[in-house]
């Protein structure tokens, strides 16, 4: 994985009549965690949205290995996965369940590869099997995690991870990171507070309104 890179370059977006993203830009390659910092509204999630292809920059352009993401956002998608404010979960579906459906989509897993997903996010044996609508948000956020290892993506896009998890949970997300970037993976990841990495420097931008 470490021969791949994401670059933005001169990225523009608007709001109506507010200037969001003004000529960002930005390069990581293979082995490379980034730490999006700003306030509120400063375009952390605009911008992640914008590198994972769901929004269009009215300038600039996103380029994965050299390529512009345009040419082929289907192949782009397979190659990354993204986390949102909002864990991806099916209210009715148990934590075992929203695994197997969500990362299903993507490739062929196995309850055994699913338990010890769940096993590295210490997700307790005893809601593994109920409604996610049940679980408290912090839990929610475990199975997300757990969802995110399984993707087998090099490139993680990640909005508030640490969200709703107490300090061995965002531990636990840093270890997370830190083991992805070593493996030669990419990561990037909007936050309010910094997020060190155990074994690792973190590179930073901030984002200003």
């Amino acid at each position: 994985m470490s021969n791949l890179s994401l670059r933005g370059e001169g990225l523009h977006l608007w709001r109506g009549d507010r200037h969001v993203l003004r000529g960002v830009h930005l390069e990581l390659r293979g082995g490379e965690f980034l730490q999006l910092t700003g306030s509120n509204g400063a375009g952390k999630t605009t911008l992640l949205r914008t590198l994972c292809g769901l929004i269009c920059p009215e300038e600039g352009r996103v380029l994965w290995a050299n390529e512009d993401i345009r040419r082929d956002l289907r192949a782009y998608h397979a190659q990354l996965a993204y986390v949102g404010h909002e864990p991806p979960l099916k209210a009715d579906l148990t934590a075992r369940e929203n695994l197997r459906y969500w990362v299903g989509v993507r490739r062929r897993i196995t309850a055994q590869e699913i338990d010890r997903a769940l096993d590295e996010v210490a997700a307790d044996q005893d809601w593994r099997d109920r409604p996610a609508r049940t679980l408290s948000a912090g839990q929610k956020r475990r199975i997300a995690l757990a969802g995110l290892t399984l993707m087998a993506a090099p490139l993680w896009l990640l909005d508030e991870p640490t969200t709703n998890l107490d300090t061995a949970g965002q531990e636990l997300i840093a270890r997370m990171i830190d083991a992805h970037v070593t493996r030669g993976g990419l990561a990037i990841a909007a936050v309010h507070h910094e997020l060190p990495l155990p074994n690792r420097p973190v590179r930073k931008m901030e984002l200003t309104r």
